[in-house]
């Protein structure tokens, strides 16, 4: 099993972490953005959108970090991690539709205006990160884990942009259950921790 990724990738690295998590012994097989291997033939075989991650499976090519996420559950029989109830699995789903909308173009956007220089507005994006939190603040209340009693994929596609929001700018200081939900994964056996970049707020701590 090999996974194309990038190091500074949040999606690239929620892939990395459940793998971690569930110790799948894979090859991690770094794609060098900046010198646009991400953009070569026989990257774009692997993946048309010219994006990491992607999971190679032994000849089955999984794009997409939540497809990954949902796959390896789903071949590892892991039912704790992907409720296959109708009710836990849309559940699951819910927060899967959030990592790729309301956290892509909140603390993600923000994150890339200060790691890699996209031209985003910063109040914008910002401003989307901090409505984001409040809605995932509140939606800890009462609970350790996004879907019921014990982590799933849904808290996985959700911490790396999270934990690294100031690197955009995003101050977390005032969402306590947000920071008590990321100390939880981070105390997961077998948690894989995201590189840190002296970007945003992480460059004046």
């Amino acid at each position: 099993m090999k996974l194309y990724h990038h190091p500074l990738s949040g999606h690239a690295h929620r892939a990395r972490l459940f793998l971690s998590l569930l110790g799948v012994p894979h090859e991690a097989i770094e794609v060098d953005l900046k010198a646009g291997a991400h953009k070569t033939p026989e990257f774009l075989a692997l993946n048309p959108f010219g994006q990491v991650p992607v999971l190679d499976d032994d000849g089955t090519v999984v794009p997409d970090s939540n497809a990954i996420l949902v796959y390896i559950a789903r071949k590892f029989e892991r039912t704790d991690w992907l409720p296959e109830d109708p009710k836990g699995a849309a559940a699951v789903q819910r927060w899967l539709s959030v990592a790729a909308g309301e956290l892509a173009y909140g603390p993600a956007a923000a994150r890339l205006v200060t790691v890699f220089g996209a031209s985003f507005r910063s109040e914008e994006v910002i401003g989307r990160a901090h409505t984001m939190l409040r809605r995932l603040e509140a939606h800890l209340a009462g609970r350790d884990w996004l879907v019921g009693e014990h982590p799933t994929i849904a808290d996985v596609a959700l911490y790396s942009y999270v934990a690294r929001a100031p690197e955009g700018n995003v101050d977390l200081s005032g969402y306590h259950r947000v920071n008590a939900f990321l100390r939880r994964i981070e105390a997961l056996p077998g948690f894989l921790p995201f590189a840190v970049t002296p970007a945003g707020l992480t460059a004046a701590a």
